[in-house]
């Protein structure tokens, strides 16, 4: 090592008296101990550039940084650095997949894990694992592909013929007895399968392929975020490349015995709407009623500075069965006109976006990133966040629990799991990635199963449903944990008892929760009809009135007396069946746990 191999570093160290530099860049005897001393280097420049808002020109010095190190290390063998392939599981979403790969291809430029001078991408690859059932998307993301690789980032296509490939290589017995895990194979339809199948099925290919390679981490991420993250800044949201997610990443993973980390998300949250529209409710109602106070044609008021939520899950309905502190205040809808306008052009803004949340926007309880030093950051955890998590090949054993159910909270479910089975060896840390639900064009997702879309009509009972029952797994699951499982087997009467503990439980509070949203819907359309209101007397508002009036009855059609979810949870025979496969599957999951890691490091 020389001291002219660092320009940058040299100059970055002069301006900053807070880092000890080394007398000389040869007492650096190794590539291990070079990352250890930029590890300080860059947790001085994140504070720099993140601590007080954004600091553009510092954060051109700390890619810069990245830049000059990972050129440094590309020409120095060996590079001990691990690599890293990106596993996007995606169903008919072509458009979100490219933004996020695309987002991929400009951090790598911003901060370079890997990179030639050419721009080839040798530390990082990537693999598409497609569950699409439309032809296009399919062509659409195997060009995807193929685009990529071509720009220098290693991409493979993951289609359902290569998937059958890898599970008919398990042969028929072992197929019948992880059916639990992979789903039931039927070759004229393996589509839609689940994210969470998909996912099995794809660690099952990993194990293959990467079989015992300890230099290999495995990084999945959804299709519909990005690596960026979302900072509020004099008021205004901005997305922004501020993270050097696979230099933390290696070096976590370099120092300690950890087996799988999860992230978060920023931006849109990570729940369904089906809890988050009765807070929502109150958010609107308060936008109307503050409107009515005001002028029309006055310059628009929403752009002052607005109450930002104050703990993480603010967007949930239900946030104190997680840990935090109910929330019953309204949060301001923040305007995202530029420029000059009044209130007349903020509301027809507001009503033509009020569609989005159906999808999962949830337009004033958004989430931002915070500044927090990464080192503190890292901690036990208890949740996957399966948009944002990698793992090693001992990750591999702990598959997506409980897929053919086809329940919502599956990463926070097997996240119970993990924190029992590995403790220390599952971590969380501050990096987030962005989040966005919705294609700006449309106001929707591409592809979300659960949500259907009918004209104006949108129904979410089939998401209503599967979140219901997802939450009795995860509260079950937790109280089961508890009492050691699954290194022991409680038996039928526990898990039955357990099971149908949460369900009455969580039903109260679901039950109450719709009782209130119904009450809220009236009041909504009570200050909607009302016709001393301006928006109610001008013609060129009746627009955006009507696009209020399909919220209100979108609202209804799904909360109302009449809704279909409501009505799923409710019915007697229908909670049987569901609780009785649950018991079944978690029942089972030690049989399968074991019949899974036999294959996996059988490879």
């Amino acid at each position: 090592m020389n001291e002219q191999d660092f320009p940058v570093l040299n100059k970055f160290i002069a301006e900053n008296s807070e880092l000890e530099k080394p007398d000389s860049p040869l007492q650096l005897k190794s590539s291990a101990e070079l990352l250890d001393y930029y590890d300080k280097v860059f947790s001085l420049a994140e504070r720099a550039v993140l601590k007080n808002g954004l600091d553009q020109t510092v954060l051109e010095q700390y890619q810069y940084l990245v830049k000059e190190l990972d050129a440094y290390l590309m020409a120095t063998e060996p590079d001990c650095r691990h690599n890293i392939l990106v596993v996007i599981p995606v169903a008919d979403r072509p458009g979100q997949l490219q933004a996020c790969l695309q987002s991929l291809l400009s951090l790598s430029q911003r901060f370079p894990y890997g990179c030639l001078p050419n721009g080839e991408i040798k530390k990082i690859s990537v693999l598409i694992a497609d569950d699409s059932k439309q032809a296009s998307s399919i062509e659409a993301h195997q060009n995807i592909a193929k685009m990529l690789t071509q720009r220098g980032l290693q991409t493979e296509y993951f289609g359902h013929v290569q998937q059958l490939d890898v599970v008919s290589r398990l042969g028929v017995e072992l197929q019948e007895k992880l059916e639990a895990v992979l789903g039931r194979v039927d070759p004229e339809a393996f589509f839609h399968k689940g994210a969470s199948r998909m996912r099995n099925i794809a660690y099952l290919y990993l194990a293959e392929k990467y079989a015992a390679d300890t230099n290999q981490l495995f990084y999945f991420v959804d299709s519909d975020q990005e690596f960026q993250v979302k900072l509020k800044l004099e008021g205004n949201d901005k997305d922004v490349y501020a993270v050097n997610y696979f230099h933390h990443l290696d070096r976590i993973f370099s120092r300690q015995s950890t087996v799988m980390l999860t992230g978060k998300v920023v931006g849109d949250p990570p729940v369904s709407p089906a809890v988050m529209a009765a807070n929502f409710l109150d958010d609107v109602q308060d936008f109307l009623s503050s409107m009515q106070t005001l002028d029309m044609r006055q310059s628009c008021q929403f752009h002052q500075q607005h109450v930002t939520p104050d703990n993480p899950a603010a967007y949930h309905d239900m946030a104190d069965l997680f840990g935090f502190k109910s929330n019953s205040r309204s949060y301001q809808y923040g305007c995202r006109i530029q420029g000059g306008h009044d209130h007349q052009q903020c509301l027809q803004k507001f009503a033509q976006n009020l569609k989005h949340f159906f999808d999962g926007e949830h337009p004033t309880r958004r989430t931002y990133f915070e500044y927090t030093e990464l080192g503190a950051s890292i901690a036990p955890a208890r949740t996957v966040y399966t948009g944002n998590y990698i793992f090693n090949h001992k990750g591999l054993a702990y598959f997506i629990p409980f897929a053919t159910q086809k329940l919502r909270m599956a990463g926070p479910t097997l996240g119970r799991i993990l924190a029992h089975s590995l403790g220390e060896g599952f971590l969380t840390a501050n990096l987030p990635m962005l989040h966005k639900r919705t294609v700006e064009e449309t106001g929707k997702s591409e592809f979300r199963p659960g949500i259907v879309h009918a004209s104006e009509l949108v129904d979410l009972s089939v998401e209503f449903e599967r979140q219901y029952f997802g939450d009795v797994m995860l509260f079950a699951m937790e109280q089961l944990v508890e009492q050691d499982y699954p290194n022991t087997d409680p038996g039928r009467k526990v898990v039955d008892e357990t099971l149908r503990e949460t369900e009455g439980m969580l039903r109260k509070k679901y039950l109450h929760k719709h009782e209130q949203m119904q009450e809220k819907i009236l009041c909504l359309r009570q200050t909607l009809e009302n016709p001393s209101c301006w928006w109610n007397q001008a013609a060129e508002l009746q627009p955006a009135v009507q696009q209020m009036e399909q919220f209100i009855a979108n609202m209804e059609h799904n909360f109302g007396s009449k809704a279909k979810g409501i009505a799923s949870i409710t019915s007697t025979s229908h909670v049987d069946e569901r609780l009785n496969a649950m018991a079944e599957a978690i029942l089972h999951y030690r049989v399968d746990s074991a019949t899974w890691k036999s294959v996996i490091f059988s490879q």
